[in-house]
């Protein structure tokens, strides 16, 4: 610990006698400062130890005493040393009633001792105390480090707790809680997300100190990119010392170590994962297993998902804004789906493909659940008008539940459900929705609507002159499969007058109703253009 007016008064060779302040001994000392002047506040910083002869002073005037003692007690001095024997032979009253009166301590030095001595002391004293704090330093970067490599980032977590005696906490690029040390700091930590997340909006590297009603909690961002990748929370009940901060200097290098991968080998994994998805395409499962390894070979042995993800804005609008754009989401999702993945220890692939992102994620696993969860987050901010409409979020499709060998079908059904997302305007669409949903809402297409306006212009053309309503007629025979009493029956007209009705649409449109693909192409072009509101 740093010297303290207790050490120095109890510092044999040094001679010193306490005259005032007794109380306040055990406060620590930053510097010893010898000044005569008649206010030497301007150049004091606080900590100090000041050392007078009263040579420019009235030391015997009471109010000359109280003015003085009560400025260097607002500027933070913890103790006043009073050489005799020099100009008093001893300590003036006056002096000593102003020391007591503000509780400064007030050292009486005697004459043999120089002001020197006392400095020399300090001194000594302050880099005994920073050779133990790097020492202590150094023993818990090995401690660390042992923790680290043997029990990886838990363990790690739980030498820091002990060396700062608190508690720590370890956050990844999402926000979430990953680890805790002791396991009671996980309440604790969780409280702290919100200003997690305020820590990643700062440039790298950057730290936030939170206090809290009976700790003080630092956070440090971990990472070498503009990014961070994860977050440290150390929480103590004060300040930490020189030691402490050496420990956590250490921790956050060893998480940067276990958190942050080299380029080259996020580069060689990047070629690794492209390999495999590409095989699995072309329908390769073998190969694609043999090269996945036991990188991605876990994500193969069991049913998993695609999912293909592109920019919701058009394709062709590139340039530097559009390509910050994607970027931004990129990382978005890349951030949440990996995070999650980590976290229960899932095996996950991120492939850029083109222009699309690619992800096979574990069916029903954390990846997947954090990519609808964060597909409803986009939905809610475009629903509330929060998107930038210069940074358009992505447009994805899920897959159903796929095995190697049923990869390229699996794309081409992600493919399928990205298609409808589009379309829908909605940030994610499941393929399993596709199924087991209506083929009614995919009638909306322009496409579709055109043809249905077009095959069905006649007949409207015709029941606009005032001759029939051979629409409202077919409608209703087609709803009744061909049922003549019955679509009759609905319409108010004898079954006659509706097969006349009919033989005319079969007339105009030169087609026969016999056929089930014409009824069919009606009927869906009905549908299409009630749709539209026709």
């Amino acid at each position: 610990m740093p010297p303290t007016l207790a050490s120095l008064v109890h510092h044999s060779a040094l001679k010193l006698t306490v005259r005032a302040g007794e109380d306040r001994l055990d406060t620590p000392v930053r510097w010893a400062h010898v000044s005569e002047l008649a206010d030497p506040v301007p150049y004091m910083e606080g900590g100090e130890l000041l050392l007078i002869t009263a040579l420019q002073l009235d030391a015997e005037d009471p109010e000359t005493m109280r003015r003085y003692v009560k400025r260097l007690v607002g500027a933070g001095v913890v103790g006043l040393g009073f050489a005799v024997g020099v100009n008093y032979p001893d300590i003036p009253d006056a002096l000593v009633e102003a020391a007591r009166a503000e509780e400064l301590p007030l050292i009486e030095v005697p004459r043999r001792t120089p002001f020197l001595a006392i400095s020399k002391a300090v001194s000594a004293a302050i880099a005994a105390d920073q050779y133990r704090a790097v020492t202590a330093g150094f023993a818990a970067q090995r401690e660390l480090t042992k923790q680290a490599l043997g029990d990886g980032a838990q363990g790690l977590l739980g030498a820091l707790a002990g060396q700062v005696d608190g508690w720590a906490a370890l956050y990844d690029a999402s926000g979430a809680v990953v680890a805790t040390a002791p396991e009671w700091a996980a309440r604790r930590a969780a409280r702290l997300t919100p200003d997690v997340e305020r820590l990643r909006e700062r440039p790298a590297p950057a730290s936030l100190v939170v206090a809290g009603a009976d700790d003080r909690v630092e956070l440090h961002t971990l990472g070498t990119g503009r990014r961070p990748r994860a977050a440290l929370a150390v929480g103590t009940a004060s300040t930490l010392g020189t030691a402490e901060r050496y420990a956590v200097h250490s921790a956050i290098a060893l998480l940067t170590l276990t958190t942050e991968r080299s380029r080259s080998l996020q580069a060689a994994e990047a070629r690794i994962g492209s390999a495999v998805l590409r095989m699995l395409l072309a329908g390769e499962p073998d190969h694609a297993r043999a090269v996945a390894g036991d990188l991605y070979g876990g994500l193969l042995d069991a049913p998993f998902r695609l999912v293909v993800a592109e920019a919701a804005g058009p394709v062709e609008a590139a340039g530097e804004a559009a390509g910050a754009a994607a970027g931004a989401w990129t990382t978005e999702l890349v951030d949440a789906v990996e995070s999650a993945a980590a976290r229960f220890g899932e095996a996950l692939l991120v492939v850029p493909y083109g222009e699309r992102l690619v992800l096979l994620v574990a069916d029903g696993g954390a990846a997947q659940l954090a990519t609808v969860e964060y597909a409803a987050l986009l939905d809610s901010r475009r629903a509330e008008g929060r998107e930038q409409p210069d940074e358009p979020g992505p447009l994805m499709g899920l897959s159903a539940p796929a095995g190697p060998i049923a990869a390229a079908p699996a794309y081409k059904q992600a493919e399928q459900a990205l298609s409808v997302a589009r379309r829908r305007g909605r940030c994610l669409v499941e393929h399993e929705e596709l199924a087991a949903g209506s083929v009614l809402p995919l009638l909306a297409d322009d496409a579709v609507r055109a043809f249905a306006d077009g095959l069905l212009r006649a007949l409207r053309e015709h029941d606009a002159t005032g001759r029939g309503d051979l629409v409202a007629s077919l409608r209703a025979w087609l709803s009744r499969h061909g049922q003549w009493d019955a679509a009759a029956a609905d319409l108010g007209v004898h079954r006659h007058t509706l097969r006349y009705r009919m033989r005319r649409v079969e007339e105009i449109l030169g087609r026969s109703l016999d056929d089930p693909d014409v009824r069919m192409e009606l009927w869906l072009s009905l549908k299409a253009t009630s749709a539209a509101g026709e």
